[in-house]
């Protein structure tokens, strides 16, 4: 299903200003039915703030009487926030879609639609140290250097942060270096990581004592990408969306190890991650979820917007930006999926 926007700007206008004269009832720009105001609170992941922008526009075009305030934060922040502090969230999207099972169901939610991928790449600019240098073949050794100045987001915040431990302890059997998690990250914060029965065991205490010489940690990756642009960090750990949005270069990993892949879930799944809410995150690939909470004020408007993240323009909006759409999306729990949604996804 396509939306399509509004033609006439001065038509809106013109709504907006009749909308207030009448008592504060704007028309939706889709029939001549009046509402009142609505202002729909969008929890999402930092790395979907360029694609959730562009749907906000779109939306806010074909319904004025909707206003979108999106607010970015690490997946489990933003999740947090509803389940601890009592947040009335009209939308969350996590990036893990299996933080919404762990951590919303079935208090918070309900169900959830996976609905785009990712995979994980090291940034970097042309002020880079080394950045005439780096390959497939020499990134880790490149990080190892002392004058190097890496970084990645925390990972008892920001899914993206807990998937590079995942990424570097893989890759040490890919590269055949079984050094390069305790190089990387064992001697250089408190994240430490145990072997038992086949499985690479990380846990990430709270205070995680990042040797700030050489290692940096934001609650967030997407704070790490002006940092590197503006010469304050020489690598940081990304999504490949982020990297592609802002203009980035960045290091294509092997499938093997950069969590895109169906095809190594497998391998993936060799490495969890605790983190220190107590919670097990086990490697796989990357796949985004939303859902709408149980608490949401605005559930029809909510569900508005969750068709532009998956109808058809959103898919173009995703595609555009980096970030490959799962086409169609997927849900979990058909029965309680809203009725407007049901036609736009697939059962999982």
């Amino acid at each position: 299903m396509y939306f399509k926007r509004n033609a006439v700007l001065g038509v809106t206008c013109a709504l907006l200003l009749l909308g207030v004269l009448m008592g504060g009832c704007i028309s939706s720009g889709n029939g001549n039915e009046e509402h009142e105001p609505v202002t729909l609170k969008v929890l999402h992941a930092g790395s979907l703030t360029s694609p959730f922008e562009a749907v906000e526009s779109a939306l806010e075009a074909d319904y004025p009487y909707i206003d979108v305030q999106l607010e970015p934060a690490g997946s489990s922040a933003c999740i947090r926030k509803i389940t601890d502090t009592g947040v009335e969230a009209d939308v969350l999207a996590s990036a893990d879609y299996g933080l919404i099972p762990a951590m919303m169901m079935p208090d918070y939610a309900d169900w959830y639609v996976v609905f785009a991928s990712n995979d994980m790449v090291l940034t970097y600019s042309d002020q880079s140290r080394y950045a005439d240098e780096i390959t497939v073949d020499n990134w880790y050794d490149i990080l190892r250097r002392d004058d190097v100045l890496w970084a990645f987001s925390n990972p008892n915040l920001d899914p993206c942060g807990y998937r590079t431990p995942m990424v570097l302890q893989l890759a040490e059997a890919y590269y055949g270096d079984d050094m390069i998690f305790d190089d990387l990250l064992g001697s250089q914060t408190a994240i430490t990581v145990t072997y038992d029965n086949g499985v690479y065991q990380i846990v990430s205490p709270e205070d995680l004592s990042p040797d700030t010489a050489h290692v940096t940690i934001r609650d967030k990756s997407v704070e790490l990408v002006s940092m590197v642009l503006e010469g304050g960090l020489d690598y940081a750990w990304e999504y490949r969306s982020v990297a592609v949005q802002n203009g980035m270069r960045f290091v294509t990993l092997p499938d093997e190890i950069n969590l895109s892949a169906v095809a190594h879930a497998d391998t993936y799944a060799t490495v969890q991650i605790t983190t220190s809410d107590g919670n097990t995150n086990v490697g796989a690939p990357i796949v985004y979820g939303i859902t709408i909470p149980l608490n949401a004020l605005n559930p029809e408007e909510a569900a508005l917007f969750v068709s532009y993240i998956i109808n058809e323009f959103g898919q173009g909006v995703f595609d555009e930006q980096g970030q490959p759409p799962l086409v169609p999306a997927g849900a979990y729990n058909m029965d309680a999926l809203p009725e407007a949604l049901k036609a736009l996804v697939v059962e999982i």
